[in-house]
């Protein structure tokens, strides 16, 4: 963990997407880039080498906390994880997509700004992460996994930079299974994932009642 952190990713520039619908229906959103969205902050809220090959945090929104843990076979995902969360980039973001029955989405600086929500889903911090994509990790229940941009763009399956999901329902989910990278799962706030689910949601699948990202932390 700590030799790899301030190894830098691959810059390329990034298009996300977000799953769509119950039945698992992969919806393409192209980027919006702003210097808001790719400002960088330089006071760390604590230090990424503090942390264990598997760190566990806690994402704390409106609507309670959900428990994560970070898996060391995914060192991509998890390091730059640690590295946005480090730098408070998390904070204020909104949870942009939720679809109950399957998963809720978030990760978006853009939806930090009621102005940008014709473009939620479609912002980052201007790079994507390289696929670890492991057959030993599920879309289980609470799964953690990247969004990215689907394969007809993106052959490698390359993920989004911050964008990622929480699955709800591991039945729906499942079809992902190998086709994107689960890069941690939920221990604890399983009932937050379900009360984040059953928010009402207009046709973009936007939450009516904002869900927001308060804080997200590490457990030390």
């Amino acid at each position: 963990m700590k030799a790899n952190f301030f190894k830098l990713l691959l810059i390329i520039p990034l298009v996300v997407f977000s799953c769509k619908g119950k039945q698992g229906e992969v919806q393409q959103e192209d980027i919006t880039k702003s210097e808001d969205t790719l400002a960088m902050q330089t006071n760390l809220i604590f230090n990424p080498a503090d942390l264990s090959e598997e760190p566990v945090f806690d994402i704390v929104t409106n609507v309670g906390t959900i428990r994560i843990k970070l898996y060391k076979e995914t060192p991509l995902h998890r390091d730059n994880f640690v590295k946005l969360a480090s730098e408070n980039f998390y904070t204020g973001i909104r949870f942009h997509r939720v679809i109950k029955g399957f998963m809720i989405q978030t990760g978006d600086p853009l939806s930090k700004d009621m102005a940008n929500e014709a473009q939620f889903g479609t912002g980052g911090p201007g790079y994507t992460v390289p696929a670890e994509i492991l057959p030993q990790f599920k879309h289980i229940k609470g799964a953690v996994a990247a969004a990215r941009r689907g394969d007809a763009g993106n052959p490698m399956r390359e993920s989004s930079g911050s964008q990622f999901y929480i699955v709800e329902d591991p039945a729906t989910c499942a079809q992902l299974d190998g086709a994107y990278t689960i890069f941690g799962e939920t221990i604890s706030g399983f009932e937050v994932i379900d009360a984040i689910a059953a928010t009402t949601t207009n046709y973009a699948d936007r939450p009516a009642t904002e869900i927001i990202i308060k804080s997200v932390t590490p457990v030390l």
